[in-house]
């Protein structure tokens, strides 16, 4: 067996680990998560990322680390950014917390295995059809501009299209069904809200891979390094969640810093036939714009921003 083939199982069995200590140990239960659990989990997840990153810096060398450093915290940040999505989503449905982390982890499982096909779909494309990755670029320069242009917008979760699908095959009860997706009452077979739910942010999950996997492409074609920093980035999301929930309305010009940032690998990627960007210039790039936007979140508070905007009230 390989080297690379070791790497790649020894990756998905860690993982496997992870998720199964996560459910069958910490999640026997369900209750709410404490600021106090989520910021460990936190810290556990960004721990174990790190630490990989040293893995394959002794590995592959300084370049693949680098790579993985910026394809992680491209990944990373879009998930906090995300957040707001997923916040919005659970106060639309009225989630109870008691069962938020179930969703959460069900919605992680559908994740990995949409992020792989994605992932092999992409390098595909890339590899068989070159032009793509101008196409990929333009994508990316458009998303970036689109969701300034778009900040503002409300979340409407009951025009998405795939829940309009399932409710036409599928009864759903409107109550959470003591924490489960499905009941059966009198031989009939009913969703809950709870799957309801569960539907919504894995289909807005996808959406959102949309945005990041050409992004981290951009960075390298390299699958192993495009697959593992993406999936210990969105490992730790959920834990992430619990730990910003409160505070992620002080984070207001991250979404701005993360326009500036796939503008600027769409750029990247544009332009790579004709000149590439150093990784470490590239890395230096996304985390100085990351700094600058939460730096400036917390330094201007949203009642300020508004203020100075509406000098005449």
């Amino acid at each position: 067996m390989s080297q690379q083939t070791l790497a790649w199982v020894g990756f998905h069995v860690f993982i496997l680990f992870m998720l199964a200590l996560d459910l069958g140990l910490v999640r026997r239960k369900a209750r709410e998560v404490s600021l106090k659990e989520a910021l460990a989990w936190s810290a556990v997840w960004i721990s174990l990322a790190m630490v990989f990153n040293g893995f394959i810096y002794y590995w592959l060398g300084s370049e693949k680390a680098l790579s993985f450093l910026a394809g992680y915290l491209i990944e990373k940040s879009l998930s906090v950014d995300n957040l707001f999505v997923f916040l919005l989503v659970f106060s639309y449905f009225k989630v109870p917390p008691l069962y938020q982390h179930k969703i959460l982890f069900w919605g992680i499982l559908g994740a990995l295995f949409m992020r792989a096909v994605f992932i092999i779909a992409g390098i595909a494309l890339i590899n068989y059809f070159h032009f793509v990755i101008y196409i990929f670029g333009a994508f990316l320069i458009f998303t970036g501009i689109k969701l300034v242009m778009e900040k503002d917008e409300d979340i409407e979760p009951e025009k998405n299209p795939v829940l309009k699908f399932v409710r036409k095959f599928i009864p759903i009860k409107t109550e959470y069904g003591v924490g489960k997706f499905f009941l059966r009452e009198n031989g009939k077979l009913y969703a809950t809200q709870l799957f309801v739910v569960l539907v919504v942010v894995e289909t807005t999950d996808v959406i959102f891979a949309v945005d990041s996997i050409p992004a981290i492409l951009a960075i390298t074609p390299d699958p192993f390094i495009v697959y593992t920093s993406n999936i210990m980035a969105i490992l730790g999301l959920r834990a992430l969640y619990f730990a910003l929930s409160g505070i992620m309305g002080m984070f207001h010009y991250l979404s701005y810093g993360l326009c500036f940032i796939l503008v600027f690998i769409g750029v990247k990627m544009m332009i790579s036939d004709f000149y590439k960007i150093p990784i470490a210039v590239a890395l230096g790039v996304i985390a100085g714009v990351l700094t600058i936007s939460i730096v400036l979140s917390i330094v201007f508070k949203p009642q300020e921003a508004e203020k100075s905007v509406e000098p005449g009230q």
